[in-house]
């Protein structure tokens, strides 16, 4: 079995327990890679520079960072410099033999490059451009596949490598989209870890997690019960599921062994079932969003 681990990059995430259940879990003979992101770094650090960062909403709802060129370089100094550092040494403290990598190097994350986006701002949609995000669109799972078949351990962050005409350029990109883009190249198992215990259907009530979701039905529960950040992993999960991905799971970061945890249910797991409707009269598979 081949596990992906998404490790959040929110203030309240403490990844100490993960990367100790991920040393487990690779003692055990596990092949793990792990994705990290680092918004709340990647703000600290521009706040420090004296600078605010951008967030806009898309027309369909959805928060996200809007990447300028201060801000990308600012990425590239934060997520492949200090926070992949520090999660390879924690995991070469636990044993493990972790190898850092972003999505640039060996051409891992590749895809093109969003240089516009569309925005909601003060009710009116407009075009944004100047952005240096992109989505990734292909994984070299051989780069990776080689990695763990000699015993190492990757431990993957963006920027992405992506296409800007007939140039390449690193650019940002959701980690966890990247994480699903990962574990759908692999066939692996998803974990989301982040700082609630789920997705909940009352945020006030953290035992009102949606459990296992299995059906287009259950799916229409999930997707109606996902806000904010959490709507972003939805999508992160339904993208990985489409792409190969053999489940999904979102869960707590700092639960005990939260990676075992989530792969044993704990939180909420997504399973493919989830996204395929009855099958017609005319024998006809119909996709379930």
């Amino acid at each position: 079995m081949t596990v992906v681990v998404k490790i959040g990059g929110a203030r309240a995430v403490n990844p100490e327990g993960a990367l100790a259940d991920v040393a487990d879990l690779v003692e055990s003979g596990e092949r793990v890679v792990v994705v990290h992101g680092g918004s709340t770094a990647v703000d600290d650090t521009l706040e420090s520079l004296g600078e605010d960062p951008e967030y806009v909403e898309t027309p369909s709802g959805v928060v996200g960072r809007f990447t300028d060129e201060r801000t990308m370089a600012v990425f590239s100094m934060v997520l492949p410099g200090k926070l992949n550092t520090d999660l390879v040494v924690g995991l070469q403290n636990a044993g493990v033999n972790a190898v850092g990598l972003s999505g640039v190097d060996g051409g891992l994350l590749e895809g093109p490059r969003k240089s516009a986006v569309r925005v909601v701002e003060e009710g009116k949609r407009k075009i944004r451009r100047g952005d240096h995000s992109g989505t990734v669109e292909r994984v070299d799972s051989d780069l990776l596949d080689t990695l763990l078949a000699g015993g190492y351990t990757p431990v993957v962050t963006v920027p992405m490598l992506a296409k800007d005409g007939d140039q390449w350029l690193a650019a940002n990109a959701d980690a966890d989209r990247a994480a699903a883009a990962v574990a759908g190249a692999l066939d692996a198992d998803l974990v989301l870890l982040t700082d609630v215990p789920g997705v909940l259907t009352d945020l006030d009530d953290p035992e009102s997690v949606v459990d296992v979701v299995d059906s287009a039905t259950a799916y229409e529960t999930l997707t109606a019960a996902a806000e904010g950040f959490m709507t972003r992993k939805v999508m992160a999960a339904t993208e990985a599921l489409e792409d190969g991905a053999a489940s999904v799971t979102i869960g707590d970061a700092n639960a005990d062994a939260p990676v075992s945890g989530a792969l044993d249910g704990a939180g909420t797991t997504i399973l493919p079932d989830a996204l395929v409707d009855e099958v017609d009269e005319s024998g006809t598979v119909e996709a379930g969003r």
